[in-house]
């Protein structure tokens, strides 16, 4: 007799769409990948794709156990891929043991997704607290009400804190506390995928070249 955990075993090997949306040839890449991945987020934008600009940041602790979440991306340059967090956060400690990870955005909608590979550095205080400042209020009273990843009792707490701070601070004009900064990966590794049909994916990927501004370009097998 079949269960329902047997259905949904089935419903799950079962779960499977073709990609057609787009190709990627070598021909059509950029030089660089900062460019390209400029022009595929801007893509991403114009199609307005729902948080085109999240990013799944992985880290991992001192014992090498991963760790993943969603974070979004700020600003990037040449210089690398920044965001901002608390940093007594369970992120910033194991940054703190291990400055490398990893992001990956995924744009279903484009069939597209990029991985990026690289060495984490903090940003200086002043573009945290430029940025603070630009964030809407809401934001920054529970930025500094939150200390990120620490348990608490309930909501409730939480929701008491940013009252007090309201009550501390009635302009709305909340310090930035200073373990909220930034963080840049500077990437030694870019890979673009492009879904296509019958699985058979173009992928392809920028390497550093002596860890300086040149970049190789190779395809992957799918």
């Amino acid at each position: 007799m079949s269960t329902e955990n047997d259905k949904d075993r089935a419903a799950l090997i079962e779960a499977r769409r073709d990609y057609s949306a787009s190709t990627l040839r070598r021909k059509d890449l950029a030089g660089d990948p900062i460019s390209q991945f400029t022009h595929w987020l801007r893509d991403a934008r114009d199609e307005n794709i729902l948080d085109a600009t999240a990013m799944v940041l992985s880290t991992a602790d001192v014992q090498g156990q991963p760790h993943s979440r969603v974070v979004l991306l700020k600003h990037f340059d040449t210089q690398g891929f920044s965001w901002y967090t608390n940093q007594t956060s369970d992120k910033a400690r194991q940054l703190a043991a291990n400055p490398k990870a990893s992001l990956l955005f995924y744009w279903c909608a484009l069939e597209r997704q990029v991985r990026l590979e690289g060495h984490v550095e903090s940003l200086d205080p002043q573009h945290a607290e430029t940025y603070f400042q630009s964030r809407p209020e809401g934001s920054r009273f529970s930025a500094a009400a939150s200390i990120q990843s620490a348990p608490v009792d309930n909501r409730q707490v939480l929701e008491q804190r940013v009252a007090q701070l309201h009550k501390e601070h009635p302009n709305g004009n909340v310090p930035r506390p200073e373990s909220w900064g930034g963080y840049r990966l500077f990437p030694h590794r870019f890979e673009f995928w492009q879904g296509r049909a019958d699985r058979l994916h173009d992928r392809f990927v920028y390497a550093r070249i002596d860890s300086g501004q040149e970049w190789s370009i190779q395809r992957l097998s799918p």
